[in-house]
């Protein structure tokens, strides 16, 4: 008796091993009509999808449509627009911009000043930040410049607040402008301390006030509470 009732449990397990197996094989081969369509077509990585929600169809728009988008936008056009007027047209009139200038946006974010100084008239711009943004601006850091010393005639920046090493932002900026252009950055109104520390960052420059120095101009943050400064190279 207990010969038999053994046996049987075999034969129960050889069985139950089969099925598993089986149906193991066929949860493989098989993809779940849930997640995928009857008339999609087959790809092997359509086989085994790991969720229904896999399949969801998600459309890649090409670069210069995604650029097209943003910068048609109203708050693209209007912060392209403040850093024209409020920064960019008071530095032409100062003698401190032209069209042929070379210039160097630092930590230009998505290329607001970019595209400010290129409508403007402005041929050679260079924008450069840790995400670069293209075809506006590209990848560099701020702190580490790629460029030979002296490469522009000047260099601007509406984010030395948020610089991790300022003094090193800062001497990065003086060393990529050659001698007699012009440093300018644009940062929140501050009061005579700020300025002063803000000045101290930039070692190998004189603060010019008749260059735009202490200048209270909107910058292209869209603000009209935000200050400028510009320094020229020895």
């Amino acid at each position: 008796m207990d010969r038999e009732i053994e046996r049987f449990l075999k034969r129960l397990s050889f069985v139950a091993i089969a099925i598993a197996s089986t149906t193991l094989i066929l949860l493989f081969l098989q993809t779940p009509d849930t997640c995928v369509p009857s008339d999609a077509p087959l790809k092997p990585h359509l086989r085994f999808p790991k969720s229904t929600c896999d399949f969801t169809t998600r459309i890649h728009a090409p670069l210069h449509k995604k650029n097209q988008r943003l910068w048609s936008t109203r708050d693209w056009n209007s912060k392209v627009q403040s850093f024209s007027s409020a920064v960019f047209l008071p530095l032409r009139r100062l003698g401190i911009l032209a069209n042929h200038s070379k210039v160097l946006c630092v930590s230009a974010g998505a290329g607001h000043e970019v595209a400010a100084l290129s409508g403007s008239g402005v041929e050679d711009v260079t924008g450069v930040e840790l995400v670069d943004s293209p075809p506006l601006v590209q990848r560099a850091d701020p702190h580490n410049l790629p460029f030979f010393d002296g490469a522009f005639d000047l260099a601007f920046s509406a984010r030395l607040d948020e610089a991790l090493f300022p003094a090193r932002f800062a001497a990065e900026m003086e060393r990529t402008v050659r001698s007699g252009g012009s440093c300018v950055v644009a940062v929140a109104e501050c009061g005579d301390d700020e300025v002063r520390e803000v000045v101290g960052l930039f070692r190998k420059s004189s603060n010019d006030e008749s260059n735009g120095g202490n200048s209270d101009e909107g910058s292209g943050g869209g603000s009209d509470n935000d200050h400028v400064e510009a320094w020229t190279l020895y």
